[in-house]
């Protein structure tokens, strides 16, 4: 609805302070793959306790409640790869601490402990793709489907989900399964902002660079320091991108891809 200057507003129209507001008080939110301290996912969950919402994090190993113990938020342990496990954790944090109204599905970015597959298509196994589709790409259905509902039903949602540079925007030899999940994460997430649009519910994808974390190699930091802003980027920046998507202010904005990566992608040459 378009609203002139002078024009006096209507009983339907929204408040300008639901409109504007960056706070998320009284708004339960999940965050995945958050057990690392120098990663996105504990990042973002960091700024969406600060937004005033009540946090939960979920990641596959028990370090998890440790990183809930700093954030002041709920931790779980679940593998997001297994429907069952979703399910039970969607029961679990609405048992905890009430409807999901905010999700970040970050889980399957690469860690030192789950390694991301780098081998030609070529040399490629199936099962080599399979678990690379299903820990970036199958992550995010499973969540984002055990939730919908709910939002769906209370009429107020917000979707955030990690996509990356690699697949969307651009690709590198080797790197083929990533590539096809994290742009499957793209194509997901512009389906299910056309399915939810209706339902007061926004869905759109972050797609990081080169962002230094505890898993970056030295290789990664090098292409890092090549971007037009001479350095990679800082999990807090990723952050700050899916905590604007994940408020108040964002409910015009559904269906994109925010790129994240110190303008690399722009610029018409790389130089190596």
């Amino acid at each position: 609805m378009t609203v002139e200057a002078g024009a006096e507003r209507t009983d339907d129209a929204v408040p300008l302070t639901e409109v504007v507001t960056m706070r998320l008080e009284g708004r339960v939110a999940l965050v995945t793959g958050a057990g690392s301290p120098d990663g996105i996912g504990y990042a973002t969950a960091r700024r969406l306790v600060e937004l005033g919402a009540r946090v939960a994090i979920v990641s596959t190993t028990r370090r998890i409640h440790e990183r809930a113990t700093e954030l002041g938020a709920t931790g779980f342990v679940a593998d997001l790869t297994e429907e069952a496990e979703v399910g039970a954790l969607a029961d679990a944090v609405v048992d905890h601490l009430g409807d999901v109204e905010v999700l970040v599905n970050n889980a399957g970015l690469a860690s030192r402990a789950s390694p991301e597959v780098l081998r030609p298509v070529a040399e490629l196994t199936y099962d080599e793709w399979r678990a690379e589709i299903d820990r970036n790409l199958s992550t995010a259905f499973l969540c984002s489907r055990a939730f919908i509902g709910g939002m769906a039903e209370r009429g107020w949602g917000r979707i955030v989900n990690l996509a990356a540079t690699t697949g969307p925007v651009n690709a590198f030899p080797t790197e083929a399964a990533y590539a096809a999940a994290k742009a499957g994460v793209v194509g997901l997430t512009r389906a299910l902002a056309m399915e939810m649009i209706a339902d007061g519910v926004t869905v759109n994808a972050v797609a990081p660079g080169t962002i230094y974390t505890a898993a970056s190699t030295v290789a990664e930091l090098r292409k890092g320091m090549g971007t037009p802003v001479g350095r990679p980027g800082a999990p807090d920046e990723v952050a700050a991108a899916v905590a604007f998507l994940c408020a108040p202010a964002a409910s015009y904005i559904t269906g994109q891809l925010l790129v994240v990566d110190g303008g690399n992608s722009v610029r018409e040459a790389q130089f190596r």
